[in-house]
């Protein structure tokens, strides 16, 4: 997977491109650890480039929650797929990590 990083006037975008599975969640981890590390605790994870998320895929979204939150930030998601949003709604992490229809509009110009 390709994580590509840039800067919005209030938060990190990461846009993810490939399929988030146990193969690339920590790399995701990893960019978010650093992010967090650097102080940028306010993240947006563009899912529009991933086609497929499995189990470990959505531990690290959790994870990534959890630690921009225990520093003092958030973390939103944006322009899921259908399948992202399935997996979402049938483990109801939908409920913890809503969709935003773009980056631009996950933390509402904030």
């Amino acid at each position: 997977m390709n994580i590509e990083r840039r800067n919005l006037d209030h938060a990190v975008v990461l846009g993810l491109d490939g399929r988030l599975t146990a193969v690339a969640a920590p790399q995701l981890r990893a960019e978010i650890a650093d992010l967090v590390a650097a102080g940028r605790t306010t993240v947006v994870v563009d899912l529009a480039k991933v086609g497929f998320i499995d189990s470990s895929g959505l531990g690290a979204l959790v994870g990534a929650l959890k630690a921009t939150r225990v520093a003092g930030g958030d973390l939103r998601i944006a322009a899921a797929g259908e399948q992202v949003r399935q997996v979402l709604r049938l483990t109801n992490l939908d409920r913890v990590l809503q969709v935003y229809p773009d980056a631009e509009s996950a933390f509402g110009g904030v």
